[in-house]
């Protein structure tokens, strides 16, 4: 099924938004006023609202097409940047007059202090409309989903939510609605839509306190749109109703919750994915469940990858899956939420092109030391540049998933440059591990992590092992066994 996740081609539209999250510290209280003074330490962008739709669905491995508006602005400019760094089609449209929606939380540690937005949320004018119809023929063959992002920032007005349903239907393409309205009628037609049990409630007139009560409301609105409708009911899950059959309740996967921003997108991307991959309803749903798990674990608008939810799929089958495989700025985010739960992080780096005890060891070693070890690995260039033609003798993703599937180690990334400096610069570890054959002022990154109080450890070598042994002995059957 997660190899099918990736053949969805999935075109959101919506409401696009740049969620931004200064990051600092509370010391004291303002003499000027009675409020907390946040000493400011860092800051970071990620993609919200339906660009965040679309960058899951990208993350997960499929096709991500957004078609949204902008302003001309910088946040607009940062969006459009980010979007297509994560492998979104970004088919953003400039709208005259309006900002690009931005949403900025004042972080004092995990706690939000502030949360300030830039928007206009009136109706686009008939010029932006006309072009974004003109947008959706040229773009709707191409999908085999379509998504509806409503957060009611004015972009979906109801000539264009009507136009949508009307098209994916004449294409024989579903449409999957995140509602923010209360008058759900106008999205009659639509095959999916995606309510949280407050939305449910407002749509429906009626309070949903039990799931009889859930089940009412949704019955309700079912007449009302002829839709299916998936209900996000928080700690309790989700429950997915439809004319023709009883209701199908998912259980929440427990996992410690750090934020909920996000979630219900992660959910719709991860429900579209599965359908445009041709998953059944039923399983799409259940994955969409587990998604929503992992989404809600971390700390602020975030995607859940394929590789995440590879491991949490291994974890409820027993099997063990471990580390994960991610780029940089995921691992660098990763990082963050990790400190923000007080846990320590470690980083090595190499080769670890054919895997031996001496390898283990130091992994091992390095886990040892911290909370979370991150494993850096040098790209197949990276490694061909250093040891020469001949190798790598694996590929830089087989390396990638060995070393992900070892217990003593929590995430493995990729770096192409000379050395790891400026991936240790994205990750500021707590600790820094590398061989004993080293020293200490030899080590890159030194300096920089003892800089802000982090540690450097030289660990212990097994003697005799090396990967360029193990090639050597390969090529020379005579010496593949040692002998007394």
């Amino acid at each position: 099924m997660l190899e099918l996740l990736s053949k969805a081609r999935v075109l959101v539209i919506g409401d696009a938004m740049i969620d931004s999250y200064v990051q600092g510290s509370v010391e004291r209280i303002s003499p000027e006023a009675p409020v907390p003074v946040l000493r400011y330490e860092s800051r970071r962008w990620a993609p919200g609202g339906a660009a965040n739709v679309a960058a899951n669905v990208a993350a997960l491995g499929g096709k991500a097409t957004l078609l949204a508006g902008i302003g001309s602005d910088e946040a607009g400019r940062t969006l459009r940047t980010m979007l297509e760094e994560r492998g979104v089609n970004a088919q953003l449209l400039d709208i005259a007059g309006r900002p690009t929606t931005c949403k900025t939380r004042l972080m004092a540690g995990s706690h939000q202090v502030l949360r300030l937005d830039e928007e206009h949320t009136g109706p686009i004018d008939q010029s932006a409309c006309d072009t974004l119809l003109h947008r959706l023929e040229e773009l709707a063959h191409d999908h085999d989903v379509i998504v509806l992002s409503d957060y009611r920032k004015g972009l979906l007005i109801d000539a264009i939510i009507t136009r949508i349903i009307d098209k994916a239907r004449d294409l024989g393409v579903p449409t999957i609605v995140d509602p923010k309205r209360s008058d759900w009628s106008i999205y009659r037609g639509a095959s999916i839509i995606t309510p949280n049990l407050s939305e449910l409630a407002a749509a429906s007139g009626m309070p949903c306190p039990d799931e009889q009560a859930c089940r009412q409301a949704a019955e309700r609105l079912i007449d009302v749109t002829g839709a299916r409708i998936l209900v996000t009911r928080s700690e309790k899950g989700m429950a997915f109703y439809d004319r023709e059959q009883n209701p199908v309740l998912l259980p929440t996967k427990a996992r410690e919750v750090f934020d909920v921003s996000g979630a219900g997108d992660t959910v719709v991307a991860c429900l579209a994915s599965g359908l445009g991959g041709g998953i059944g309803i039923i399983e799409a749903m259940a994955m969409a469940n587990l998604a929503a798990g992992i989404a809600v674990s971390k700390l602020g608008t975030s995607t859940v990858s394929a590789d995440e939810l590879h491991r949490a799929l291994g974890e409820e089958d027993g099997l063990g899956t471990r580390g994960l495989v991610l780029d940089r700025a995921d691992a660098a985010m990763l990082r963050r939420q990790w400190a923000t739960q007080g846990q320590t992080v470690g980083f090595t780096n190499g080769c670890f092109d054919l895997l031996h005890p001496g390898h283990i060891s130091l992994l091992q070693e390095a886990a040892s030391h911290c909370d979370h070890l991150i494993v850096g690995i040098n790209t197949d260039a990276s490694v061909s540049r250093l040891k020469g033609p001949s190798r790598p003798i694996q590929t830089q993703d087989n390396r990638a998933r060995v070393l992900s599937a070892l217990s003593c180690v929590s995430a493995v990334t990729l770096f192409g440059e000379e050395t790891p400096a400026e991936l240790i610069e994205a990750l500021r570890p707590d600790v820094l591990v590398k061989g004993a054959d080293y020293t200490i002022d030899t080590v890159v990154g030194a300096p920089l992590v003892q800089s802000y109080g982090g540690k450097v450890v030289l660990a212990r070598l097994v003697e005799g092992q090396s990967t360029s042994n193990l090639v050597k002995r390969s090529l020379q059957p005579e010496l593949t066994h040692d002998r007394p």
